[in-house]
């Protein structure tokens, strides 16, 4: 099976820009993984990288510089990047989350500030909704603005920040009226630098290590016009944003499954024991054809999500929040399986760092867990299924 067969809707200016990423993420990024994962250094190269090829604004429109690509494409995108370089993948569709709030949420002239920079990769995005006491129910967020003279004052907590302490800007979200719930949830963008606003040091993590995560402490004072929008609107424009969120973490475990088994089936047909290559055995078989049914299962529904999501863009379709949480739930949990399998065919050689499946397994158990973990992902799904 080869995966590059699975895109055939793309159009001919789309598949052009992913052969052109997937050319520059083998020759500029996937070499830097090992080194990246080894030191836990942030991919700040990785993304100047991305940033020229037109990766930092592929969630936006052409008006805002971004490269307007559809959703399918941009799923295939972000597989490409996570397939060299899961930090990498982590840190872009952290930025995702932050400039697809203004897009959604955001007044004409913080579109017009934020989004060219954050498409060419000149200001990078953060996107600060969980907390410590508020990550599957965000609703039970404790960080609070309230009005004062010529603006807002925020205080509160963030955990868990993808890009927290090294982005440009901030979507923050904060209760600013208690007695909505979360209808009383609004946004705010906060500039880098923003007295007040404190990132911890990077959280030492399992796996993408490249892609830090900061707790961020939040005392701050903006002016009026850093309210995203409308007050109370906060609420809404995240779940939205979650609802691409979600196909983007598809993409990402697709990307990474996809190096897995590559990698799996190489080793495979290479590796002789006995006089008899792994491949030609029964039982190594049966696991290869386990991971390529799931790894097409996954991929079918995240292509379907994304079809979804490109429809409700155009109007044409409503919203996606079933397809989106089945496309992460159905991509990471088939990618966890696919990595192991793929680490278990390798043997002793898949549990050392010198090979990229043990990098990958570890890359992977995040996808389980943020976004949504799975068993919130079950929850959203079922509940739909009996509405």
């Amino acid at each position: 099976m080869n995966p590059q067969d699975e895109w055939h809707m793309l159009q001919d200016e789309e598949r052009l820009f992913c052969d052109v990423l997937e050319r520059i993420c083998a020759e500029k990024i996937a070499p830097l993984a090992h080194d990246t994962d080894e030191n836990s250094t942030f991919v700040h190269a990785q993304l100047r990288t991305l940033g020229e090829v037109g990766m930092m604004g592929a969630n936006l429109p052409e008006e805002f510089d971004g490269s307007a690509i559809s959703a399918p494409a941009l799923l295939r995108a972000v597989a490409l990047v996570a397939g060299a370089c899961g930090s990498t993948a982590s840190a872009l569709t952290a930025h995702y989350l932050a400039t697809d709030s203004i897009l959604i949420g955001g007044t004409q002239a913080q579109k017009e500030l934020w989004l060219p920079k954050a498409a060419t990769g000149v200001a990078l995005g953060a996107f600060a909704l969980t907390e410590p006491t508020a990550g599957s129910d965000p609703a039970d967020m404790k960080t609070r603005a309230r009005r004062v003279d010529g603006g807002w004052h925020i205080k509160g907590t963030k955990c868990f920040i993808s890009n927290g302490g090294v982005a440009d800007f901030i979507v923050l979200y904060a209760v600013t009226d208690p007695e909505k719930a979360h209808r009383g949830i609004s946004a705010f963008i906060v500039p880098k630098g923003t007295p007040g606003l404190e990132a911890g040091p990077a959280e030492k993590t399992m796996g993408l290590k490249g892609g830090h995560v900061f707790t961020l402490n939040i005392d701050i004072t903006l002016p009026e016009d850093a309210l995203l929008g409308e007050e109370g609107k906060g609420f809404r424009t995240a779940m939205q944003v979650l609802d691409n969120g979600r196909i983007e973490v598809a993409a990402q475990c697709l990307g990474l499954a996809e190096t897995a088994m590559k990698a799996a089936l190489a080793y495979a047909k290479d590796r002789v024991i006995g006089g008899e290559a792994l491949s030609d055995r029964q039982g190594i078989r049966w696991m290869i054809a386990d991971m390529g049914v799931a790894y097409r299962s996954a991929l079918l529904l995240s292509q379907d999500a994304a079809r979804q999501r490109d429809a409700a863009h155009h109007g044409s379709g409503g919203r996606f929040s079933l397809a989106a949480s089945m496309a992460k739930l159905a991509a990471s949990e088939a990618a966890g399986k696919i990595a192991d399998s793929a680490l278990q065919l390798h043997g002793g050689y898949g549990y050392t760092r010198d090979f990229p499946i043990e990098r990958i397994n570890r890359d992977l158990r995040i996808m389980r867990i943020y976004e949504g973990s799975s068993e919130i992902q079950r929850i959203i799904i079922s509940g739909n299924m009996l509405a």
